[in-house]
């Protein structure tokens, strides 16, 4: 899985293969696969909720400092 998948369709892939998943309709191998694929999609997006939950911290943090002048 590329690391520079967008959220938006990171979650889209993985809300496909959970209803995949929930569907059962498939072999064990396919369904094992789809598994990995979406923990790999999970990680993926954790990865970037933390980036843009640091960057909000790190705007929100800056922001209430006044300019060094």
């Amino acid at each position: 899985m590329e690391q520079s998948v967008r959220f938006e369709e990171a979650m889209q892939k993985l809300s496909d293969i959970v209803g995949k998943l929930e569907g059962a309709e498939g072999s064990l191998d396919e369904m094992i696969r789809l598994y990995e694929e979406g923990m790999t999609l999970v990680k993926t997006c954790e990865r970037q909720l933390d980036a843009y939950e640091a960057t909000i911290t790190r705007l929100n943090d800056t922001e209430g400092k006044p300019d060094a002048e």
